[in-house]
């Protein structure tokens, strides 16, 4: 530890141990038809067998976002609610990375192959050991990796219309966990093939898949070398030919890199949203608070396509899920206001095309990891990455850039050599599993606006404001752990030791000369 870096956390070690100040986290002001969960809980934790209700509810997963509530998490969240720690249910929980991925149980100790799965690759190297394993953590919808077929995107799709059933369950007593539509919705049945359509394109470069193509019709207007009634067929064999073709058949595709905050509860009470965002501890040093430290909501991110022509109307989205996988999907449930969005890049054009291909390519190594680690817990979420992973491991290679935290894949798994590229894209990628503090570029990157005073999260603006000011201005401080403390108190020690040392060196010198120049009488 150099010596400026030592006297700066000497600094905000005497700041934070000698002038604290006592933070109260806000409740107010709150946004329309939104409570926090503490004042849901205030009312409802009396109830027997509530608490335990909920918890199982929200142990059972969520679509978004990198609130992985692990075992050890779940109890910190009982415990916070069964003792009336409001003030720390608001600000859940508010752990660093370095605190958070002891808690995730170590890949080694799960990691392991299936024998179901090593009898069948002993007679087919590398391919799932059925349809039904593949669409474990692949969605295909109707079509199947045994078929070869050829499906037209002439006709509009027959798929069922959007609905709410096994996606809003009541719980009783006012409470609602699970959102209804958006204004996607109207379009879910074409959402949901062009998804199906898009992961089954995808799996074409899973060993043992039978082919599987399209073929869209160009519009009268743009096939000019054939006669009315008279279209020519395109062939589409991969996902980013499918995006292609549909710009070059009058369709308008435009794909989004979308940043939210994540939702980890996603419940209503008594008609209200309930605002559950999940804190991470940034270790920014919030500015003139005595050494409190900077909490931001995780963030959920995605890539969202939406097309828009005379065949397909459709929005659907790209990420790897807290299910396990790894894929596209429709995006038509309605998202709470405090969550946001903001687009951190829009591509068109060839560039579109592009992202659909990276995408791609991540879909397929994601199932050759699960077909090798079949063992992962939480289905790979977390050691295989989160949904920024994916996100960050495109806009890297599209940008040359990293804006997203926080990112988890062990890049030591992605080692399967049918997936170099994506094994690249991934190492690349700036990690925190180790514990190193992220940098505010990435903290502030991953928000979902960049008007902080748009957060209406009690508190949280302010916060933002004063530490982006920081970091811009060069004052930023970040929070130190107790191994760094202790160095500093015996670097103190130390200093104090040895300027007492030369104080009485200095003395006794001073003393001896004064001896020496006494006169004799």
């Amino acid at each position: 530890m150099r010596l400026p870096h030592k006297l700066a956390l000497l600094s905000t070690l005497l700041a934070a141990s000698g002038c604290r100040k006592t933070y109260v986290v806000p409740e107010q002001p709150m946004p329309p038809n939104t409570i926090l969960l503490s004042q849901m809980m205030r009312e409802l934790s009396a109830q027997p067998g509530f608490t335990d209700a909920l918890l199982k509810q929200i142990d059972g997963g969520g679509k978004k976002g990198p609130a992985l509530m692990t075992p050890k998490l779940i109890d910190e969240l009982r415990k916070r609610i069964l003792g009336s720690d409001w003030q720390g249910l608001d600000r859940f929980p508010g752990w660093t990375m370095r605190e958070i991925n002891p808690t995730v149980r170590t890949v080694g100790h799960f990691a392991g192959k299936s024998e179901k799965l090593e009898a069948t690759s002993a007679v087919h190297p590398g391919a799932p050991a059925t349809d039904a394993e593949a669409k474990q953590y692949l969605d295909l919808g109707p079509y199947s990796l045994g078929k070869a077929e050829t499906v037209s995107l002439d006709q509009p799709s027959t798929l069922p219309p959007f609905t709410t059933d096994g996606l809003v369950t009541p719980l009783g007593d006012g409470v609602v966990r699970g959102d209804g539509p958006n204004n996607f919705a109207p379009e879910h049945a074409d959402s949901q093939r062009l998804a199906d359509v898009l992961n089954r394109l995808a799996a074409n470069k899973l060993d043992g898949a039978q082919s599987f193509a399209l073929s869209i019709s160009p519009s009268i207007e743009q096939n000019r070398l054939a006669h009315p009634g008279d279209l020519l067929s395109i062939p589409l064999a991969g996902p980013e030919q499918l995006i292609g073709s549909l710009q070059a058949t009058g369709h308008t595709v435009t794909v989004q890199d979308a940043r939210y905050f994540a939702n980890f509860g996603h419940f209503h009470y008594k008609g209200e949203d309930v605002m559950m965002p999940f804190f991470v501890n940034s270790e920014i040093v919030v500015p003139h608070s005595g050494g409190r430290p900077l909490l931001v909501p995780a963030s959920h991110a995605e890539y969202e396509w939406h097309i828009r022509g005379p065949k397909i109307n459709a929005d659907i989205s790209y990420y790897f899920g807290i299910d396990g996988k790894s894929e596209w999907r429709t995006m038509d449930t309605l998202d709470q206001p405090w969550v946001l969005k903001r687009n951190a890049h829009t591509y068109t054009g060839a560039q579109a095309v592009e992202v659909t291909r990276l995408a791609s390519l991540l879909t397929v190594a994601y199932m050759h990891l699960h077909a090798k680690y079949p063992k992962l817990p939480f289905g790979g979420y977390y050691a295989l990455g989160v949904c920024q992973d994916g996100v960050s491991a495109i806009e890297q290679k599209m940008t040359g850039h990293v804006t997203l935290f926080p990112n988890t894949a062990d890049a030591s798994l992605f080692n399967d050599p049918r997936d170099a590229e994506a094994n690249t894209l991934i190492a690349t990628i700036p990690k925190d599993r180790e514990g190193k503090r992220p940098e505010p570029e990435r903290i502030f990157g991953s928000l979902p606006t960049t008007n902080f005073n748009d957060i209406t999260i009690p508190g949280l603006a302010d916060d933002l404001n004063a530490s982006y000011a920081a970091w811009k201005d060069g004052s930023l401080e970040r929070t130190y752990t107790p191994w760094e403390y202790m160095k500093a108190l015996l670097f103190m020690a130390s200093a104090a030791g040895l300027a007492v040392y030369a104080a009485i060196r200095t003395h006794r010198f001073l003393n001896s000369q004064a001896i020496q120049r006494k006169p004799l009488r």
